[in-house]
């Protein structure tokens, strides 16, 4: 098989699990409503440690810790400014039915799939065995991370279905990412770039959105519920980094 059609075939399977969030289809929209918020909670975890974890260590090994850190800052602002230009272009006139963090994930979660899909084209032009084991890897972190942007995109005030759809549009941008590293060998020096703006977006995102919105409760039990699925989520994201090596 041709390594265009492995790049093809694994970065189309990555992007299927933007479906992740059809599980929610077999349980009723009130018992979706319950767990939710602890579903974001996990999100977070995931969020912080795709970013902590994942992009923060590879663009660091490419671009040193000192434009790694600028870059990061960078990609933190660029999310701030464009929530505050989608929450006055979609709120100014009274309440959002559909927050602005929902977009900003679908964002930054594209660009972080983009990622993957040169990660996964680069692995294949060493080898097709070397191809298959990383992008294996790299779907075993992404699966968590994708319940939980659903969750989110839900949480946000999109419809299942939507939800699902955008969620898989996003990840299907790791199809593009793996054609674009094919078609240019270095391709993944310039990637490094996007990295830690994604990982900006990331910490944004997880911090100034979520968190604020899992811990409106004052119900202490529900309180450390919440701390522990953020620490659950971390461990996930954590465990993928550990078996990638």
């Amino acid at each position: 098989m041709d390594i265009l059609y492995w790049i093809l075939l694994m970065t189309f399977l990555n992007g299927t699990l933007g479906l992740a969030g059809a599980f929610s289809f077999l349980i009723s929209k009130k018992v979706l409503n319950k767990i939710l918020i602890f579903l974001v909670s996990f999100s977070i975890g995931a969020l912080l440690g795709g970013a902590i974890f994942h992009l923060l260590p590879e663009s660091t090994e490419q671009l040193g810790i000192g434009l790694t850190g600028l870059l990061t800052i960078t990609g933190f602002i660029l999310f701030l400014l464009i929530e505050t230009v989608l929450h006055w272009h979609h709120c100014h006139d009274g309440e959002c039915k559909v927050h602005p963090f929902s977009q900003l994930i679908l964002f930054g979660d594209g660009i972080h799939n983009f990622i993957d899909g040169i990660i996964i084209a680069s692995s294949f032009l060493v080898s097709v065995p070397f191809g298959i084991i990383t992008s294996i890897l790299i779907m075993s972190h992404e699966l968590p991370q994708e319940i939980g942007d659903f969750a989110v995109l839900v949480f946000g005030g999109l419809k299942r279905k939507k939800a699902l759809v955008y969620n898989f549009l996003a990840q299907l941008t790791a199809v593009f990412g793996g054609i674009f590293g094919y078609l240019f060998l270095n391709a993944t020096e310039y990637s490094s770039f996007l990295l830690p703006i994604a990982a900006g977006g990331f910490l944004y995102i997880s911090i100034t959105d979520l968190v604020p919105e899992v811990f409106k409760e004052n119900n202490m039990k529900k309180k450390a519920a919440h701390v522990i699925l953020i620490i659950l989520g971390l461990l996930v994201l954590i465990s993928g980094k550990i078996l990638a090596g």
